[in-house]
């Protein structure tokens, strides 16, 4: 007769949210309910906490997911427990062995109090006695669930996920899992379905064509799932049909997607990178917990309680070919509108008049500043303003001394060649020579310029790595992007007070790894301004707004309409301006003097602790209305744009829930004048919806301030 198979489980988790975890003698761990403010998600099929490919293991049905793996299958429990640090991160460990792979799993979860959101990733241990080669680890795997009195149904979820382009940034679309997963019957066969949708990224633009991040909400609008890989180089995710429900799987590089293997001799451990998730009973609740949990694990972003308004002299205006002659005006005019940032975009250390090539050195140029780089940075620090520089710190020029005075180990190599794209070689972090040269150009430009600014930039990707020092290209990539973040948090301890702007032609890393290590985000280089409405109103999907870099670029030609319509795409994170100032005349400079005051009196003081929302949903590319908003204390700030070539009037509907059955002050703060023609608006109380009217103009745009009346009580934001 059979022994009985002894089932045990815990619990863990904070005062808002909770995993239990079970196990036999026969199955490895897994989770199986997750318990969240108001959701109850039951997960009655068995996952493994990890799942792991690695040479001579594959998986125990063929397939080419990340789950379903024997080496995951073979997991079984052997401790936990639990610790909580001094910053209030709650931490749970597992560990688990697979003997016959001779393979440790360490699960870790890390979850902030009265958060719930939660970090999760692996280490793996070789506790074998000769060498095994790992080729992919996941971070998170769990099936979806049901919620009480719900069937588990793989069809019965909406996935909203990303789309990224270089100009098109932040374009997000919602898919049916049912149109994903079609049904098979697959249960007559006994076997699990072997399909996925996944979504891929290689290289280290992280954000290059998908985001790391989705949605999926159920369709009773009972549950939500967000899920992020945390990572600024190569990474997959997938959902998958699981027979009787789904499931998702979170990676960093994998050999079949990102040439990665990873060798570990015995003894030797490698750790995933993290992934974070949360549930909720709704979309909203889900996001509210995404950002707190950003700006929790964001510890430099968290600095920028008050974001200074930047001017940056690229966009549309000098394009890479600043001079003196051409700065010191745009200088006095961003401080007469009160920039308080001014930023040398790039061309600023070039000779030859080709600027891209020739990166690398950062030494001013002589013919661009006859009378001295300083000439230009005391210009700006007399204004009041502080200086700041744009540099891509990970590449090398062609044409730059640099190139030859750096040994080959100093950059990424595949079969003893420097890879090179489009004009660049690409440093490796890892190589103590590439992290002590970039360190000593940010010393000397910080110590004799007084630099306390960096953009910076990466216009290239370097495809899947290099091989040099590395088990394989992907091995050597994933090993850079650790380095790069490594370097930056060295920097961020040396100067504490230096503002870094993440840049990667423009939002092509946006992952939480690379911006949680910056305070400012660019989102795009997208020049048009009727284009980046739905860029901006998204981005904030993948950045916190007091981060969010948005262009605003008024030209002299605008109208004033147009002006404001421009700005107001920057209004509601971090005000972020180019354009020529100085050819404007009286009228336009006001408009523009007028939204940096808005932004310091209205945003700048809330904007850090604010959670956006989207009073007409998630925008599409070519919506003609759109919306952002800010929730904060009794109050809501929504920026409306409306975008009609054919000039009609436009009727806007915003939902605010939030301030249902209550009275409320309705204002426009950006722009005012008589020179703006008045937006009809009504508030519809019962329905807590705000009807406006766009006058007819082809591209209009007003940011409007929604306050609860003290009388109607304590706010429910």
């Amino acid at each position: 007769m059979a022994e009985d198979i002894m089932t045990h489980d815990f619990q863990w988790g904070n005062n808002r949210l909770s995993l239990f975890f079970h196990w036999d003698d026969d199955a490895p761990v897994s989770i199986g309910r997750i318990t969240s403010d108001d959701v109850d998600m039951r997960i009655d099929d068995n996952l493994p906490l990890v799942e792991i490919m690695a040479a001579g293991f594959g998986h125990w049905i063929a397939c080419e997911r990340l789950v379903s793996t024997s080496i995951g299958a073979g997991m079984r429990y052997v401790s936990h427990y639990s610790e909580e640090t001094e910053n209030g991160i709650n931490s749970l460990h597992v560990r688990m062995e697979n003997r016959t792979a001779g393979l440790q799993a360490d699960v870790t979860y890390q979850l902030p109090t009265n958060q719930t959101m939660f970090r999760t990733f692996v280490t793996v241990t070789n506790i074998g006695n000769r060498p095994i080669s790992l080729e992919s680890v996941t971070s998170w795997v769990s099936l979806f669930g049901s919620t009480p009195g719900a069937q588990q149904d793989a069809g019965s979820w909406k996935l909203l996920h990303g789309a990224f382009a270089w100009l098109g940034e932040n374009r997000w679309h919602s898919e049916k899992t049912e149109d994903l997963f079609p049904q098979l019957s697959q249960e007559l066969t006994g076997n699990n379905p072997r399909n996925e949708y996944k979504a891929i990224s290689t290289g280290t633009w992280s954000t290059g064509r998908q985001a790391p991040l989705a949605v999926l909400c159920n369709k009773s609008h009972t549950a939500t799932w967000i899920f992020q890989v945390e990572h600024n180089g190569a990474w997959r995710w997938e959902v998958g049909d699981y027979t009787v429900d789904g499931y998702m799987a979170l990676s960093g590089p994998t050999n079949e997607d990102h040439s990665w293997s990873k060798c570990l001799a015995p003894g030797q451990t490698f750790t995933s990178v993290p992934a974070s998730v949360t549930l909720a009973s709704s979309f909203q609740s889900a996001y509210d917990s995404l950002i707190a949990y950003r700006r929790t694990f964001g510890t430099h972003v968290a600095k920028d309680q008050y974001p200074l308004v930047v001017f940056n002299d690229y966009m549309n205006t000098i394009n890479g070919d600043p001079t003196t002659e051409k700065l010191l005006p745009l200088i006095d005019s961003a401080a007469e509108v009160g920039a308080q940032v001014f930023c040398i975009d790039c061309g600023w250390y070039d000779d030859s008049g080709d600027w891209w090539p020739s990166v690398g050195e950062w030494k001013p140029s002589t013919t661009r500043f006859p009378g001295g780089f300083a000439e230009v940075i005391d210009a700006i620090v007399s204004r009041g303003m502080v200086p700041g520089l744009w540099m891509e710190p990970e590449v090398v020029g062609v044409r730059s001394p640099i190139a030859a005075a750096l040994p080959n180990t100093a950059f990424f190599q595949r079969n003893g060649r420097r890879v090179v794209e489009q004009d660049r070689y690409l440093l490796d972090f890892r190589a103590d020579k590439a992290r002590e040269y970039m360190d000593s150009v940010v010393d000397r430009l910080i110590g004799e310029f007084g630099i306390g600014y960096f953009k910076f930039d990466y216009n290239v990707s370097p495809g899947a790595g290099t091989d040099n020092q590395a088990d394989s290209l992907g091995d050597g990539l994933l090993g850079h992007n650790r380095a790069y973040c490594g370097w930056l948090d060295a920097l961020h301890e040396r100067y504490p007070n230096l503002i870094l702007e993440n840049c990667s032609s423009g939002g092509m890393r946006e992952d939480f790894m690379q911006t949680s290590h910056f305070r400012v985000q660019s989102t795009s280089d997208q020049q048009d301004y009727r284009l980046y409405p739905p860029i901006a109103a998204s981005s904030p999907m993948m950045t916190v707004p007091e981060q969010t870099a948005n262009w605003a670029y008024p030209q002299a030609s605008m109208s004033l309409e147009e002006i404001a319509f421009n700005l107001n795409t920057s209004m509601l994170g971090r005000l972020f301006i180019s354009g020529f100032l100085n050819a404007m005349d009286e009228d336009q400079r006001n408009l523009i003097a007028q939204a940096v005051q808005t932004y310091k009196h209205h945003i700048q003081p809330i904007v850090s602790r604010a959670v956006p929302f989207w009073p007409m949903g998630l925008p599409g590319w070519t919506d003609k209305a759109l919306a952002l908003g800010l929730r904060y204390d009794q109050s809501a700030l929504v920026t409306v744009w409306a975008r009609d070539p054919a000039g009609e009037e436009s009727n806007v509907v915003l939902s605010l829930p939030d301030f249902a059955d209550s009275a409320v002050d309705i204002h426009t703060i950006f722009p005012t004048g008589e020179r703006f023609a008045p937006w009809k608006i009504l508030w519809d109380q019962n329905a807590a919806k705000l009807r406006l009217q766009a006058p007819e103009r082809r591209f209009t745009s007003r940011t409007i301030l929604v306050t609860r009346k003290e009388a109607q009580g304590q706010s429910r934001l």
